[in-house]
């Protein structure tokens, strides 16, 4: 599958440190670093974008604050299992890799239900890590609150009892939502889109484990610091706005388009989604250098 997703001129297949071992000694070093810069230039200006991201308000905590917020805090092996959702956009877009830590997603990007599963694995892979599961609301229903019964039954046998759930709950089904918004011009039909609500944090606490429930922003970043500093594997509910748009860094004209088309259809949240949007997309055009 190798050049599905992108054309290439020439695919390389082996271990990535290998492979470019190899390669190295038959490139041509270049005088004109100009693209380099450019790139470079370009990445500083994302990270600036991300924070503002980050810090623009929502009702009640903005799902992006969630993410930003734990970047900086990981631990250098920390093992990561985004699952597949809205979520997987701020996990792709907030969270720096760095050191020894590794992150993964479902096979194919888009099977839901595997963040749980996943941590739980890597649990037993390396018991002397820590791990997280970024999950929505959704996946958490479809397993990932069955999954915290064997977390309950497991985790003692652990070295480092360490494994944090984090539950963006916003009762919704919000990647399919926006991808009806975006891609069909279809407003959020509520039958199929709205979850039951659900007490993720107690449900934790009554099987032993660490429940933190987080409803307003200034509380995600202490939140953050409990569960990592738990003894024992810890979910983290937080109370998250549906109408913050995972909007790609270019969307189409065609896209933009969709969206606005169920907006007109009626979407049952469309003044949320309208003000969210206009905030979000303000913070990727704002002037300003990434040193500021």
């Amino acid at each position: 599958m190798v050049g599905l997703r992108y054309p290439f001129e020439v695919n390389l297949v082996g271990d990535s440190a290998a492979t470019l071992q190899a390669l190295l000694p038959l490139l041509a070093h270049k005088s004109d670093r100009g693209w380099r810069e450019t790139v470079e230039k370009n990445v500083a200006r994302w990270w600036q974008v991300m924070d503002r991201r980050a810090a623009v308000t929502a009702d009640p905590i903005n799902p992006e604050l969630v993410f930003h917020e734990l970047s900086p805090r990981l631990p250098d092996d920390a093992m990561l299992a985004a699952d597949s959702g809205s979520g997987t956009n701020w996990y792709a877009r907030h969270i720096r890799m760095r050191g020894q830590m590794r992150g993964t997603l479902s096979g194919t990007l888009a099977t839901m239900g595997c963040g749980v599963p996943y941590a739980i694995g890597a649990k037993y892979a390396h018991p002397d890590r820590p791990a997280y599961a970024l999950v929505g609301d959704g996946a958490m229903q479809m397993n990932g609150i069955n999954e915290l019964i064997t977390i309950a039954k497991y985790w003692q046998d652990w070295d480092d009892p360490r494994l944090v759930v984090a539950v963006l709950h916003n009762n919704d089904l919000n990647q399919v939502t926006w991808e009806l918004r975006g891609m069909g011009g279809s407003p959020q039909f509520l039958p199929s889109q709205q979850l039951p609500d659900f007490p993720y944090a107690g449900y934790a606490r009554s099987l032993g484990l660490g429940g933190i429930l987080v409803e307003k922003p200034d509380q995600v970043a202490a939140a953050w610091e409990e569960a990592l500093a738990a003894d024992r594997p810890c979910l983290v509910e937080f109370i998250t706005d549906p109408a913050v748009p995972p909007i790609p860094p270019h969307a189409t004209w065609d896209q933009i388009e969709k969206a606005v088309e169920s907006l007109v259809k009626g979407d049952s949240d469309r003044v949320n989604v309208i003000k969210e949007g206009v905030k979000s997309k303000m913070a990727d055009f704002l002037p300003g250098s990434p040193d500021r």
